[in-house]
């Protein structure tokens, strides 16, 4: 097909402002899907994304409109798949802008506005759900204007649920949207935004052809990750597969290979082809780095190996996940995950229970730290149990975050002492039409449990949050052990700043007192820095009622009796040991 009739595009918004549903409308009204098989949701193909309303992994879908071929490329809106939204961006030379008529712009909407923009694409802004009640059509107009400079009449305004106004969205990605620019005589680049391990094809790439093209049966390249594969079947999608003999310059399609797994064609790679072989790589390329880590551990250790097998299965489709062997004395075997962010572990831990049937513990989620010791040996430690002897240390770096936060103008107060709160540093205010932009920079460690839950709770529901990291900075941070009956509970141990070690030690051996349950001896729940103690709580003991066959006669006949179970407390304390349940390990996710 002539590249003029090509145009790529890539539909942005918040989360829950409707991208999916407007995709369903798009493809129905193209006659890209018969209305038997229509669903709603139709790109979403994991269950999990069906729950929870929100696209986790992105889909390309071809669809033809008059004499155009229009390439749809749906994003996750999720702030911790930010890369993967940016590669899509690059595979696009336009994106539509969804903005909800009755909330307005949010966090993400700003975040991926930048992008766009960074990716120097033509953005159509669309109103969305203009049907409901609650749409204030005038006022998020404006905020619109506002944003991106642009008049009333380039602002579409549709009702993705019920079709209104759908058909004048395509027909602006046809006028508004540039075809693409390649060169079909050039050395063959074309850019990975997407791929995935099939059990029964191997992994297959989703890809963008900027120059040249990609035929069936080539030999292919990944310049980055410098593996070397075979393209089994190219095609494009529509959105099931539909094989062909190449895709072409400037087209989206996919690429089925003989890899075995998703590290050797990660995304950002540039595809070349051996018969007309590239030498520079398409611009952009990162390595992914996980910077949320949390240790899973089987509750029966028997079932360790099958843990690791599961995980290894699943980082073949999944190539941010990178996990290593990781033991406790408390907990036994398990392994180490390493993830792009709270939302990204929570799936991996209802994909392990779901789909491989496994009973886990997960350990408190904690950030990577920069550690340089006295003899200028530099470490990266992932938990803090690792965290070498303090007088080794020379100073220990953790990272911090850029982050915005967009609220209505009278929750500013309470936004800024939360920051404040999680020490924090506000830099910039700004005001979007009857709604503040807060910009701030704080520690990651300290946003990773419960901050979202906090903002939502003192902005009623309003407030929303996007974030990027930043820097590693050197500040005065101590790892705070807990201690069970005079044992230290290693998994349990979490690093934190000097000035918030004494509250976070209460906090938790409070929480642990509530959790673990109580013993036929006292037991003692202690939190210390180092050598010192600075936390404390008891359990107090179960106490049987041995007095109870004593009826009359001399106290001192209860009295002897209740000495000689003293005794045996005693002795119970020192060979005793406590059963510490797996809610335990979790306690700081359930701050209050």
């Amino acid at each position: 097909m002539n590249q003029s009739q090509i145009r790529n595009f890539c539909i942005i918004a918040h989360i829950d402002h409707g991208k999916s549903t407007l995709a369903d409308r798009m493809m129905e009204l193209s006659g890209t899907v018969q209305k038997r098989d229509m669903k709603s949701q139709l790109l979403d193909t994991m269950d999990l994304e069906r729950e929870k309303g929100i696209t986790i992994k992105l889909t390309p879908v071809q669809m033809r409109y008059k004499e155009f071929m229009l390439n749809l490329i749906d994003t996750p809106g999720h702030v911790d798949f930010s890369y993967e939204v940016s590669r899509s961006l690059a595979a696009c030379e336009g994106a539509v802008l969804v903005v909800d008529a009755s909330q307005g712009i949010q966090a993400q909407t700003l975040a991926n506005v930048y992008l766009a923009l960074a990716a120097d694409l033509t953005i159509i802004p669309v109103l969305n759900k203009i049907d409901l009640p609650a749409a204030d059509i005038p006022r998020v107009s404006a905020e619109i204007i506002n944003l991106l400079g642009c008049t009333e009449d380039d602002i579409l305004k549709v009702s993705a649920k019920t079709g209104e106004g759908v058909l004048s969205v395509l027909d602006a990605v046809t006028e508004r949207i540039q075809p693409p620019q390649g060169h079909a005589d050039q050395p063959t680049r074309a850019l990975i935004f997407d791929s995935y391990y099939d059990d029964y094809r191997g992994v297959v790439l989703y890809t963008r052809v900027v120059d040249g093209m990609v035929k069936k049966g080539d030999t292919i390249e990944m310049m980055a990750t410098g593996a070397n594969g075979i393209a089994l079947e190219v095609g494009a999608l529509s959105p099931a597969m539909s094989p062909g003999p190449d895709i072409a310059t400037g087209q989206v399609g996919y690429i089925v290979t003989n890899l075995k797994t998703t590290r050797d064609a990660r995304v950002g790679d540039t595809v070349t082809v051996k018969r007309h072989h590239a030498d520079a790589m398409l611009p952009g390329y990162l390595l992914v780095k996980p910077f949320v880590y949390a240790g899973f551990f089987p509750v029966s250790n028997e079932d360790y190996n099958e843990l690791k097998d599961a995980v290894e299965k699943l980082s073949l489709s999944d190539s941010a996940l990178q996990f290593e062997p990781e033991n406790s004395p408390v907990l036994g075997f398990g392994v180490r995950i390493g993830f792009l962010g709270l939302l990204h572990m929570d799936i991996v831990r209802e994909r392990l229970e779901r789909e491989y049937s496994l009973d886990l513990v997960v350990t408190n989620p904690s950030t990577d730290y920069h550690v340089k010791l006295q003899n200028g040996e530099e470490l990266d430690i992932k938990s803090a149990s690792s965290l070498p002897d303090p007088s080794r240390i020379a100073e220990i770096r953790e990272p911090w975050i850029k982050g915005e936060i967009i609220v209505p103008q009278n929750y500013i107060g309470a936004v800024i002492q939360l920051i404040v709160n999680k020490r924090g540093l506000q830099k910039n205010l700004s005001y979007i039409d009857e709604r503040a932009l807060i910009s701030f920079e704080a520690p990651l460690a300290n946003l990773l449990t419960d901050f979202y839950d906090q903002l939502k709770s003192v902005t009623s529901g309003y407030g929303s949050f996007n974030y990027e990291l930043d820097d590693y900075r050197v500040e005065d941070l101590v790892k705070v052990d807990f201690y069970v009956a005079g044992e230290i509970v290693d998994a349990l141990s979490v690093m934190t700043h000097r000035s918030e070690a004494q509250h976070l030690g209460r906090v938790v051996v409070d929480k642990l007192k509530e959790v673990i349950p109580r013993q036929n001896f006292q037991v003692a729940l202690q939190a210390a820095i180092g050598g010192k103690f600075i936390a404390r709580a008891d359990l107090s003991a179960y106490r049987k009622d041995v007095t109870t066959g004593l009826y009359g006669g001399d106290v001192s006949r209860k009295k002897k009796v209740l000495a000689k179970q003293a005794k045996g407390k005693k002795r119970m304390k020192r060979f005793g040991k406590v059963d510490i349940p797996s809610e335990a390990f979790t306690v700081m996710l359930k701050r209050d």
